[in-house]
């Protein structure tokens, strides 16, 4: 959990900064960076479908004794969280400086969330083998539809 900590507040601090430096950007633009977690989603979704086609399925890493360290994890979920900072800068730009403290908050309480549903869930072999089958067609839909909502909320189609 320690990892997965100091791997989210440093994705969070990426940004949060980058969300500021956003708001540089003419109001009029705002809504157009919704297009970068539709761009990660249907990047998403092309791998997932290029990687079903080619039939690699990603084989199992072996763990080693005593699982990783609290800064491999934090590592791997930085290196990871791409997609996260994609999604969260345009959130953060239109929601200003309360609403981004609500969200950081949010996540933070929202990272223990998931690390205790990963653990159950990672011990229930038939939920287990769900979600490695299905987990990577639901991120790019995820990602997609939040690109979308943010275009969408955004008024960037002038509705």
């Amino acid at each position: 959990m320690l990892g997965q900590y100091l791997g989210f507040a440093a994705i969070l601090a990426v940004a949060v900064a980058a969300a500021f430096g956003a708001t540089f950007l003419p109001e009029a633009a705002i809504p157009y960076l919704g297009l970068l977690p539709l761009a990660l989603g249907l990047k998403a979704a092309w791998q997932a479908w290029k990687d079903h086609r080619e039939g690699s399925g990603g084989e199992e890493l072996q763990a080693k004794e005593g699982g990783p360290s609290p800064l491999e994890v934090a590592a791997v979920t930085f290196a990871n969280g791409g997609d996260n900072i994609g999604v969260y800068v345009p959130v953060f730009a239109t929601a200003g400086i309360g609403g981004m403290g609500v969200y950081a908050v949010v996540f933070l309480v929202l990272v223990a969330v998931w690390c205790f549903a990963g653990r159950f869930f990672a011990t229930r072999p038939v939920i287990a083998k769900a979600l490695a089958r299905w987990g990577h067609i639901l991120l790019p839909l995820v990602l997609i539809a939040i690109g979308l909502l943010i275009l969408i909320e955004g008024g960037a189609f002038g509705w």
